[in-house]
């Protein structure tokens, strides 16, 4: 068994030496003129100053979250693991965010060169975050279980990135929009300036948000359910199957990464794109991202056939696994399906646009609300095919289900961070003044970056779901529960009370936005009228204080909200028992699921029906439609990026936290 997860071990190491061969390259690329460099080392300075201030937060929290852990179970060991798996999360983030803050005026500048070096740099970047996520995680899993043969220390390993998850998910997507509505609010609605202007003192606060908000929170978020992923079907597998049952997700895992590798050498655009059309160019980079995914699919699906069948001698969790693939791939569909600009919900948003605000923002809830049918009918399917499939041991082959989803991680999660990096390029171009057809090309790679942030999101909620109830099914499991009465009053209370916190938790965090955008529209405000010769560009902002700004704002507001997921779990245990948590748990999986997919799709759709506007369509940009779309993308912004994503933390963390208080419920 040891030789086996050592198996495991040597993927983990290959990916690294992939990422580190990456960053060499990145870091050979020119970042381009002076005034780029000045714009790009601005946003690398408030990136780092917005995690400095958070990881010393952060700090305060694990240690005290790490005394209550040895408390209840007297064990170092556990304890050390809480804090590596925060640790390691953490730094797959930080690493994450600063390769991706020092390739976006590198884009910019080889987009100046040409259009497929510009998108051979951001794609490069971007995995350089997906393949640092895989890559430690499974690092992280593999040492400590070769090291302590525990579970119960893999358990308080991914609870440790739970948290850090928390704060980098949480606190980054209360930045990011909080930063971007006050941007937007002053900037285009009040004084009438260009999106990404530099004369805009919140301009560079927006820039940063991207980063810490789209790269370290998404790669925080997806280490999570990577690391969850392959935890519980460990878990589940040694209680059910023994050795064979723990050894599976972590070669699988293994196998992942190097077909990610080799399908990203498959994501490369053509030459002639060159001189191509905006839309062509758009069609290009959709293209080759799809093809380097579905080459990493195909391979992992041979690979995982062969591996099955060796360790098992049966092909029963080959298809669970094949199951969460799928899985994956429609949850992605539906979410490209109605978010695009291509597709016909979004046309119809900004098409309602020309009646005003109102009708839009009706178009787009109905759209949000029907894009969660295809995903919640997909993961239940799958979830009572896959117990079906793989019975007796039907627990097991729901959390090699889980896994499937995420088994390609290393790619998928490529192209969404390239988003981020995409959209800072296509900022720089814009705020150094670079001719036209630089930001043509830009533009193009931007453009993708929308969609890809899109079913990057999809992705990441669907993911939690699967993950989340993988960890209801470890719960179950450890604590011997196999059916529960629904007609207990405690069972039905509790269920209400985990549906009721999968909306309180958001609205904290939508609160949180509005505040924070509130001080970053005054702040905006008071230096456009205090700041002589700047609304002519005569004068520099003072950028640093709306980082500083935001940065207290967005970790103020996201303390409340987190204390609420780890301690709720704990006292309903406390008052409710064992099938009492059961029944929250339960409960905050049916709602929060359909509720995270709603707001993710309904707030991409706004946006991109705004950009189709932008393009030219209804009217174009000044608008009666360009306005309403604009108010549309204002309060869908943080419902894609702040609530809906976050709700992917507490489906895990709340799992994590039952599972490893239980000792005091039983």
């Amino acid at each position: 068994m040891i030789n086996q997860i050592t198996i495991s071990l040597i993927f983990a190491l290959f990916g690294i030496s992939f990422v580190l061969y990456l960053i060499q390259k990145i870091r050979k690329a020119s970042s381009g003129t002076p005034k780029m460099e000045e714009i790009s080392k601005a946003i690398q300075d408030g990136a780092r100053a917005f995690l400095r201030r958070e990881f010393q937060t952060m700090a305060l929290v694990l240690i005290v979250i790490g005394i209550c852990l040895g408390i209840i179970n007297k064990n170092l060991g556990q304890v050390l693991a809480f804090f590596f798996g925060a640790f390691v999360s953490s730094l797959a983030g930080y690493l994450g965010m600063r390769i991706s803050t020092l390739a976006n005026a590198k884009t910019t500048e080889a987009s100046r060169l040409s259009f497929v070096k510009g998108f051979d740099i951001a794609f490069s970047a971007g995995e350089v975050m997906g393949f640092l996520v895989v890559s430690l995680g499974l690092l992280g899993a593999s040492v400590l279980w070769l090291i302590s043969k525990d579970v119960n220390i893999l358990i308080n390993f991914a609870f440790g990135s739970s948290i850090a998850a928390l704060f980098l998910r949480v606190g980054g997507g209360i930045y990011t929009k909080s930063a971007d509505i006050g941007a937007d609010l002053v900037g285009k609605v009040e004084q009438g300036i260009p999106e990404d202007d530099p004369r805009n003192p919140a301009v560079i606060a927006d820039q940063v948000g991207d980063n810490v908000g789209d790269i370290a929170g998404m790669g925080s978020d997806l280490f999570e359910s990577y690391v969850d992923a392959i935890v519980s079907s460990s878990v589940i597998g040694l209680l059910l199957l023994g050795e064979k049952g723990l050894i599976l997700p972590f070669i699988l895992a293994g196998l992942g990464i190097l077909s990610s590798i080799i399908g990203s050498f498959f994501a490369k655009v053509s030459s002639k794109l060159e001189n191509a059309d905006f839309a062509q160019q758009v069609w290009g980079v959709e293209k080759a991202m799809n093809r380097g995914i579905l080459v990493a699919n195909v391979l992992m699906i041979i690979l995982a056939y062969f591996l099955v069948q060796k360790i098992f001698g049966h092909l029963k969790f080959f298809w669970c696994l094949l199951i969460g693939l799928l899985v994956g791939f429609l949850i992605g569909k539906a979410t490209q399906y109605y978010t695009s600009g291509e597709k016909k919900p979004v046309i119809n948003i900004a098409k309602s646009a020309q009646f005003g605000a109102p009708v839009l923002i009706l178009e787009g809830l109905a759209t949000g609300f029907l894009s969660i049918i295809l995903p919640v009918l997909g993961v239940a399917i799958a979830m009572f095919l896959v117990y079906s499939i793989a019975l007796p041991y039907g627990l097991y082959g729901i959390a090699i289900a889980g896994l499937g989803v995420l088994v390609v991680l290393g790619i998928n999660l490529s192209s969404d961070c390239y988003g981020p990096i995409a959209d800072n390029a296509a900022g720089i171009a814009e705020m150094a003044e670079l001719p036209p057809e630089v930001r043509k090309k830009t533009e193009a790679l931007d453009a993708v970056g929308n969609t890809t942030a899109a079913i990057g999101k999809g992705f990441a909620i669907g993911s939690a779901a699967l993950v989340a109830l993988a960890w209801l099914v470890t719960f179950l499991q450890k604590a011997k529960l196999e059916t529960i009465n629904l007609a207990d009053p405690k069972i039905l209370a509790s269920l209400f009370i985990g549906g009721m916190i999968s909306f309180l938790f958001p609205a904290l965090l939508i609160r949180g936005v509005s505040r924070g955008a509130l001080e970053m529209v005054k702040e905006v405000r008071r230096q456009f009228r205090e700041i002589e010769g700047l609304r002519e560009g005569k004068a520099k902002p003072e950028y640093e204080k709306c980082i500083e700004l935001v940065t207290k704002a967005a970790l103020a507001e996201m303390l409340l909200p987190g204390f609420l997921i780890i301690i709720l779990p704990i006292l309903v245990g406390y008052f409710f028992g064992v099938e009492g948590l059961t029944g929250f748990l339960a409960g905050a999986l049916i709602t929060a699921f359909p509720l995270a997919l709603f707001m993710a799709d309904s707030g991409a759709a706004w946006d991109n029906a705004k950009k189709y506007i932008e393009a030219g369509n209804f009217g174009g940009k000044g608008s009666l439609a360009h306005q309403a779309s604009v108010i549309g993308d204002t309060v869908g912004d943080p419902l894609k990026d702040t609530a809906g994503p976050s709700i992917n933390i507490l489906l895990k963390l709340i799992g994590k936290v039952a599972l490893i208080f239980l000792p005091l419920f039983l």
